[in-house]
């Protein structure tokens, strides 16, 4: 099929849905919901996190929707957008078929990510994700944002953060979700404060200390950036996107052959898109990461 505009018919919204091109019945497919910011759309989840890049070379699916809430800004929130979400992933288990998806993971930015940690809760997602890749999302456990990740947008303050209720999650620092999950947490160098050195979701499952992986480096720029605030933004919210090379940490030996990592793309902030190799690195250790939950398999 390769890329198509799709629709969920329950509602009406399209999503962007991405396979490989030669898919034939019957083939193993790893699942990506991917999950855009507070601000922006799923056209530019789909540039900053570009898996749909290697969807043949790694059997990935990749359902890319955008939020219907618009004011003060367009942002995951309510009822509708966790209907529309679960109805995605009805749709593409039920077209490519439950017994084929081998793996469903959970990937969103910024409150995206907010978003994959909260809907966690939810039995139907409990149930059925084998892992979240937070990107600048938040991680599991305690990691502080510096004060200029808020910086002034034309002259204004940045607009608060949506409120998602009582102990749900926040810019971040994600709660720890009740269910049996990888995790991955990919931020840049400038957003955060310091990178913890232990990991409470590794130290759930028992995970050894973490090990520093080989950097990956990436000798071409990502695809996007956040142009509303160009020429106004700072190291902590993100500049332009440029080449650059990104620290990857394993937690090993995690019970179940769970992944847990922490990645940090130095030289970065919040809103540089992808580069490549650190993009193909991220959607390598998701297809290495057990799988089968949503067939009842875990």
């Amino acid at each position: 099929m390769g890329s198509i505009s799709a629709v969920d018919e329950k509602t009406g919204r399209k999503f962007y849905l991405d396979d490989p091109d030669d898919l034939k019945p019957g083939d193993k497919v790893v699942f990506l919901l991917s999950l855009h910011g507070g601000g922006s759309i799923g056209a530019w989840q789909r540039a900053y996190f570009p898996a749909y890049q290697y969807k043949e070379k790694y059997r990935l699916v990749i359902a890319t929707p955008s939020a219907a809430t618009k004011e003060p800004f367009r942002h995951w929130v309510g009822k509708a957008d966790d209907a529309h979400l679960r109805n995605i992933v009805d749709y593409v288990f039920d077209r490519y078929g439950k017994d084929n998806i081998a793996s469903f993971w959970l990937v969103g930015h910024s409150q995206g990510g907010m978003t994959a940690n909260r809907i966690l809760g939810d039995d139907f997602f409990k149930d059925r994700v084998d892992g979240w890749l937070s990107l600048s999302g938040g991680r599991i456990g305690p990691i502080e944002l510096p004060a200029s990740f808020f910086v002034p947008v034309m002259g204004a303050p940045m607009p608060p953060m949506p409120s998602q209720g009582g102990d749900a999650p926040r810019p971040g620092r994600a709660t720890a979700p009740d269910c049996d999950i990888s995790f991955i947490f990919a931020t840049g160098e400038h957003e955060m404060v310091a990178l913890p050195s232990t990991s409470p979701w590794a130290d759930k499952y028992g995970a050894g200390t973490r090990v520093r992986l080989a950097d990956v480096v990436d000798d071409e720029p990502g695809q996007i950036y956040d142009t509303i605030r160009e020429g106004k933004s700072n190291r902590a919210w993100g500049l332009s996107p440029r080449p650059g090379r990104t620290e990857v940490y394993l937690y090993p030996k995690a019970r179940g052959g769970r992944l847990i990592a922490d990645v940090v793309r130095l030289d970065k902030g919040h809103t540089e898109g992808l580069e490549p190799r650190i993009t193909e690195e991220l959607i390598k250790m998701m297809v290495a990461a057990p799988g089968g939950k949503g067939r009842g398999q875990r």
